[in-house]
């Protein structure tokens, strides 16, 4: 038990199963060592009568056999009614620091009695010293003696002993559930059990790390629980339960962990203060650490052990927090890292497999194999993915490495995993870029639509207005252009695939090749001849046509990585319907060309006819080439 820390924030009862068994224990050496010093004491006046014999006494005592036989052995008077042994100083140290101990297990129950040992302890301290390996003969007797008038080091001891034996009996120590607990009250075992199904519920996700030991005392009215949650000194968490309210008093030598911690209970009703920074002698580096104590109000005893399990599942998840933060930062926001963590801990997911599996090692492994070429070294993962994508992918990382833990699969197969999943994100990514193809191939049919509804005009002699045609074709033919820029440059800062970027060249040739035809369709002739019209009408149609089909396609492209089969067969659909688009745009352009050819029609009309005819049927075939662009896309997306 870390008891610095639970002493500062004035716990000390929780001690008191510990500090008996360590008043216990230093009773059996203390009688040892003053054992050693009588019969150090008779081998200096005998050398050749005495020798050492208390090796197995020392071994049950946990005293070096070796250093006491030879203090004994190498006893030997001196002037003065003195006597010089090796260690012998070191042994007097040892006595003196036994007897403090039983004095201070005997204080934590009844400081009374304890503060009046401490007093006779002082006294005779004050009396006999040990100074460099040697002491007086008479000191070594008033030291070991029970009879007389005067006080002695043996006649307290006794006295201790008989105050550690009664306090064995008060304070009988039983395992409640795993915890550790002492004086407990008949109805205190099932608050205990509440807590300790939260801690049993989510240990095993700590896997080979030490820590979440529990131990809980009655103190009156009462109920203590204490958890020592890893090894950091100060890092622990005391849980005070009253009939109307549970207290949690947490330490922690990192804020942001403290805050973290308090953010894991928002859906319970806890008034928590603010963090407070304190200092101790010997807690942590430098002797600081936050506190933050919450106060939970009990409605009902089924709400209080519902917080309290909450409370115990909580811990494992505050275990190596900070260096898995850390680790996660290397690729995220630090906001992001954080907000990892929590999800790891309401999905009961955890991160201590994460670490287990090399953590920063774990990811970086998948980077090396799965995409050496996307994603450079040190690159964080937010800039490669994007931040949800990122986010989600270390969400994976952490789940498979516990999942494959707990489950005793294979290193090696936990790391595929991962590198499968980080090649579905890159996939996401190539998918997410698609959406600036579909918006592309958006504007190609606004601006057929507007070619066919202009050319639908004519041919019922409405009117028309050409410059309101080529002015609207243009707007939208550069919002295309800086769309297709902004595409570039993501594809370059996420290394997309060679196919997105020339689905987005294809789609803006399309466009550009459609701008050109609205611009000859605002000059066409008012007079045009209606079966000319109606083939350009035709023709029109189908380039609208065309780019439904590259719209409709590409949104389905998009999909086709989440593993969606019928995605992929609308996808391919789409690309039949390019084809047939080109198809008939070929034919159609024909049926323009052999009209006007064969027809006695004036110049303006002839060439305004062959222009427009020329410039749509170019659209298809580029629409056409987009479709091959993106069947290869799809059928790789498959392959994988």
């Amino acid at each position: 038990m870390k008891s610095e820390i639970v002493t500062e924030l004035g716990q000390a009862h929780l001690l008191l199963p510990a500090l008996v068994a360590e008043g216990l224990a230093a009773n059996d050496r203390i009688k040892i060592r003053l054992s050693l010093l009588q019969a150090a004491a008779r081998h200096a006046r005998d050398p050749k009568a005495v020798r050492f014999d208390l090796a197995d006494e020392c071994r049950a005592a946990r005293i070096d056999p070796v250093a006491a036989e030879t203090l004994v052995n190498g006893a030997s008077l001196c002037a003065g009614g003195r006597i010089t042994a090796p260690g012998l100083a070191h042994l007097g140290a040892a006595v003196w620091g036994d007897a403090a101990a039983m004095a201070r297990a005997v204080a934590a129950a009844d400081a009374a009695s304890g503060g009046e040992a401490k007093a006779r302890l002082s006294a005779l301290e004050s009396s006999a010293t040990f100074e460099a390996d040697d002491v007086a003969l008479s000191q070594i007797a008033q030291l070991t003696s029970v009879s007389g008038d005067g006080d002695s080091l043996h006649r307290l001891v006794m006295d201790l002993h008989k105050a550690l034996n009664s306090l064995v009996a008060s304070q009988a120590e039983e395992v409640i559930a795993g915890a550790h607990a002492s004086a407990l009250l008949p109805q205190d075992r099932l608050v205990v059990e509440a807590f300790m199904r939260g801690v049993e519920a989510t240990r095993k996700l700590k896997f080979n790390h030490p820590g979440l030991e529990t131990t809980a005392a009655r103190s009156g009215a009462r109920l203590t629980i204490q958890n020592d949650i890893g090894e950091t000194d100060a890092h622990v968490v005391v849980i005070n339960i009253e009939p109307d309210a549970v207290t949690v008093i947490y330490t922690d030598v990192h804020l942001a962990r403290a805050k973290f911690f308090t953010g894991l209970f928002r859906d319970f009703a806890v008034q928590w203060s603010g963090l407070e920074h304190r200092s101790a002698v010997a807690l942590a580096e430098e002797g600081g650490f936050y506190l933050v104590t919450g106060r939970y109000p009990v409605a009902s005893s089924d709400a209080r052990d519902a917080f309290l399990q909450a409370l115990g599942a909580s811990l494992v998840f505050l275990i190596d927090w900070n260096k898995a933060r850390k680790v996660l930062r290397e690729w995220v926001s630090k906001s992001d890292a954080v907000l990892i963590l929590d999800w790891g801990a309401r999905h009961r997911v955890g991160h201590r497999g994460f670490l287990e599996l090399g953590g920063a090692d774990f990811v970086a492994g998948a980077v090396r194999h799965a995409t050496p070429t996307r994603i450079g070294f040190g690159e964080r993962l937010d800039r490669a993915l994007g931040r949800d994508a990122a986010v989600d992918f270390l969400k994976t990382a952490l789940r498979v490495a516990t999942e494959a833990l707990l489950e005793g699969s294979s290193e090696r197969s936990a790391r595929d995993r991962v590198e499968a999943a980080l090649v579905s994100h890159l996939q996401r990514v190539d998918a997410t870029l698609l959406t600036v193809v579909i918006r592309q191939a958006g504007l190609a049919r606004e601006i057929a639509a507007a070619i066919a509804q202009f050319i639908a005009e004519r041919q019922v002699h409405g009117t028309t207005d050409g410059t309101a045609l080529a002015a609207r074709a243009q707007r939208i033919e550069e919002k295309a252009d800086r769309i297709a820029v902004e595409a570039r440059s993501e594809i370059v800062r996420f290394d997309a695939g060679p196919s997105i970027r020339r689905l987005v060249d294809q789609i803006e040739n399309a466009i550009d090749e459609l701008e050109q035809a609205a611009f000859i369709a605002s000059l066409i002739p008012g007079d045009m001849p209606a079966e000319l019209l109606d083939l350009l009408a035709k023709l029109c149609a189908t380039a609208v046509f065309g780019t439904e089909a590259a719209a409709s396609g590409s949104a389905a492209a998009a999909e086709v990585p989440e593993g969606h089969r019928v995605d992929s067969e609308d996808a391919l659909a789409a690309v039949g319907r390019l084809i047939e688009a080109e198809h008939r745009g070929d034919a159609t352009e024909r049926a323009v060309t052999a009209k006007v050819l064969t027809g006695g029609f004036d110049l303006k009309t002839a060439l305004a006819a062959l222009d427009l005819a020329r410039a749509l049927e170019r659209a298809t075939d580029r629409l056409a080439a987009f479709g091959h662009i993106l069947r290869e896309h799809v059928l790789a997306d498959l392959s994988t």
